[in-house]
């Protein structure tokens, strides 16, 4: 004797089997860009996989920011292998995941590039320096659906370059500007004046930030788009007065609401 089972039940463990199956395949994500973060996109620059476990989970970072210099930091290897394995990792956590090609020649960087950005072509994004040669190769990854960061960038017309090529994001680095005699304050607030002023939509993605107060003055004049060190990061927590009226809620909680 044939059982019948109701087709309702059939459907019903189908769609429950296949759900579990494309979890074990893709894993789910842990990423979420709240409804009112507006166009604001911070940025946590390392490879250290440990501070992505003590950060990212805070809820305040769209991505992660990486490069050679910082896999080295972070003993990482420059590898394509391995950077497949933490865009793995980093996007578990947010939405991007930004890491640098490497090449001695414009053909070369669109090849690593292209290799890099295989894993995930609408949440990895490929930094090239702002050179002759970089541009040469940005050029060839947008065309392929690559999105692209022209990075290494220390003077208010490489915004030219970057507006005038539709890449995605130009980063400044803001620091070492000032440190080579300009003001990088200013430097980045021309550039965001030159995207707007040429109805470009690339974000000037301010770099090499070394305190909290520098961001907050940048976003006061208009820049919505920072990548920033864990130091940096702990240093936006940092308020005293805060941490000890946290405290005081939690001690009047727990006396239970009575002044006994």
């Amino acid at each position: 004797v044939k059982m019948k089972v109701a087709p309702a039940r059939i459907n019903h463990l189908s769609i429950a089997a296949l759900a579990t199956l494309l979890l074990h395949i893709f894993p789910l994500s842990l990423s979420f860009t709240p409804p009112h973060r507006g166009g604001c996109r911070l940025f946590l620059d390392t490879a250290d996989t440990n501070e992505w476990d003590a950060l990212l989970p805070r809820g305040m970072f769209y991505g992660v920011t990486t490069n050679p210099t910082l896999l080295e930091r972070a003993n990482e290897p420059c590898t394509v292998e391995n950077l497949h394995k933490l865009a793995s990792k980093a996007l578990q956590y947010t939405d991007e995941f930004m890491c640098q090609s490497w090449g001695a020649t414009a053909d070369d960087l669109f090849q690593t590039g292209m290799a890099i950005s295989e894993y995930d072509r609408e949440r990895v994004v490929i930094k090239v320096p702002v050179t002759a040669t970089g541009a040469e190769a940005a050029s060839k990854l947008t065309k392929a659906g690559v999105r692209i960061c022209f990075t290494a960038c220390y003077n208010k017309k490489q915004a030219l370059i970057a507006a005038s090529s539709g890449v995605e994001y130009i980063a400044p680095y803001l620091g070492r500007i000032t440190d080579n005699g300009k003001d990088g304050h200013d430097e980045c607030r021309q550039m965001q004046n030159i995207v707007d002023g040429l109805g470009s939509g690339t974000r000037i993605l301010v770099a090499s930030l070394r305190d909290a107060d520098t961001i907050a003055k940048l976003a006061m004049e208009g820049l919505d788009t920072f990548t920033f060190n864990p130091d940096v990061a702990r240093e936006i927590f940092d308020e005293p007065l805060t941490d000890n009226a946290a405290e005081e809620f939690e001690e009047a909680a727990a006396r239970g609401g009575t002044s006994d």
